[in-house]
């Protein structure tokens, strides 16, 4: 859920996501460190790790200064644990060492759409530098018959977060709302430079 923005309305919305509230809502304070809340995203992902079913929830808060992205994860009880847990961690991010806020958006009839219609998908990404993904292929040229090694060529892509909203998983509310989150931090980020 994306909000113009309420420590309430984030308390809320996690809530409503039903994953261990206390525990990202508390979490989430610590790293708010009392600034008030702009926008914010909450998504819970359910999926399945073998015959388990695991839960994950991702939260980004845009404050006046930062973005703050928390994530929560369960896991059942294990050698080192003799009792399910969960791990949760947040980073907070200046907003002028955000470099990238990139939105990618799926519609359908792409020939007739029109201004505000809805997209089925929204993919936003965000990098600040923190993570870079290579990604590597063997190099070539352009002749047929050359049997020469030629190294490799790649790309390296600032990858630091990217999170997935859908109309058939999360419902067209949803949607909208990282859009409405996605136009918030574009707009912060050209603010602070």
């Amino acid at each position: 859920m994306a909000d113009t923005g309420t420590r309430d309305g984030l308390r809320l919305a996690i809530q409503q996501a039903g994953y261990y509230p206390n525990l990202v809502a508390d979490t989430l304070e610590t790293a708010l460190a009392g600034e008030p809340v702009h926008s914010y995203v909450v998504h819970h992902e359910p999926h399945f790790d073998r015959d388990e079913l695991r839960r994950h929830v991702s939260v980004l808060v845009l404050t006046p200064t930062r973005l703050v992205v928390g994530h929560t994860d369960e896991y059942p009880s294990d050698e080192s644990h003799p009792l399910p847990y969960a791990t949760t961690s947040t980073e907070a991010v200046p907003l002028d060492r955000v470099s990238s806020v990139v939105v990618s958006r799926t519609v359908t009839s792409p020939a007739s759409y029109q201004t505000g219609d809805p997209a089925r998908e929204v993919v936003l990404t965000v990098g600040w530098g923190a993570m870079s993904r290579v990604d590597l292929e063997p190099a070539g040229c352009g002749d047929p018959d050359c049997e020469a090694d030629h190294g490799y060529t790649g790309a390296l892509t600032s990858d630091d977060f990217s999170l997935r909203v859908s109309e058939a998983a999360d419902g067209g509310s949803r949607v909208e709302d990282m859009l409405t989150f996605a136009r918030g931090l574009s707009a912060a980020t050209v603010q602070v430079r």
